[in-house]
């Protein structure tokens, strides 16, 4: 995690600088692997995914595991500056175990193409992990059985910002029963990172006119991007 990275940074310029106080210019090469030994290694972000993954396993905390064929973790870049966050996989994801593969998941790459960016630089999951029978909207008891491996996600990639797709991810993420055309062209937060919620892809496929709304939406999200770019 970039966190524990830092912090291990950290604690190690405080050592150096103490050192420096005591009048002492250089240290001991076995001197330094012993306190690199004592602070640890951190784990690097993909990693800790593949544990939570292990950690999540043939999932049966719902009863959705009894329909699923496939659970659908999430894919992309472990380090990405923005991560998408859907609502649950549609049948072409249950079959492919991946986010965002069919039609819906096609428009979303060409949101992505037409602000520069790739699948592969960008972190793509869900709310929930598997597919509800017929599509039908996620249960609340669903949302509350995954969301604890969503949050483990997120504290691990710690994106710049998030792109909710969709009421379910806006109103999970945001603790909040506000409907998406009231949430979406504004800025939140979900622990400490940007979120800008935004219509999911397979709703333009059915309203066509809400793309003009999402493009905003997405110019927002590069904007952002663009400001922390020089702000780190």
């Amino acid at each position: 995690m970039q966190s524990e990275l830092q912090r291990i940074i950290k604690d190690f310029a405080l050592y150096l600088k103490y050192q420096e106080a005591l009048g002492i210019e250089w240290v001991p090469a076995s001197e330094v692997k012993e306190i690199v030994k004592k602070l640890g290694t951190p784990k690097l972000p993909h990693t800790q995914l593949e544990e939570i993954r292990k950690e999540l396993g043939e999932c049966n905390r719902c009863s959705l595991h009894l329909t699923r064929k496939n659970i659908v973790f999430g894919a992309g870049n472990p380090n990405a500056s923005l991560v998408l966050v859907g609502e649950a996989p549609g049948a072409e994801e249950d079959l492919a175990g991946e986010p965002f593969v069919g039609e819906a998941g096609q428009l979303l790459n060409r949101i992505l193409n037409a602000i520069n960016l790739t699948r592969q630089e960008v972190y793509i999951c869900n709310v929930i992990k598997c597919r509800p029978p017929k599509n039908r909207d996620p249960k609340p008891e669903e949302i509350k059985a995954c969301f604890p491996f969503l949050k483990k996600q997120l504290e691990v990639i710690r994106p710049r910002i998030i792109c909710a797709l969709g009421k379910f991810a806006a109103q999970t993420l945001l603790e909040t029963s506000e409907i998406i055309s009231r949430l979406r062209g504004k800025v939140f937060e979900f622990q400490k990172i940007k979120v800008v919620p935004t219509f999911h892809p397979a709703s333009l496929l059915r309203n066509p006119q809400w793309k003009p709304a999402v493009w905003k939406d997405i110019q927002l999200i590069q904007k952002l991007l663009e400001e922390e770019n020089v702000q780190n």
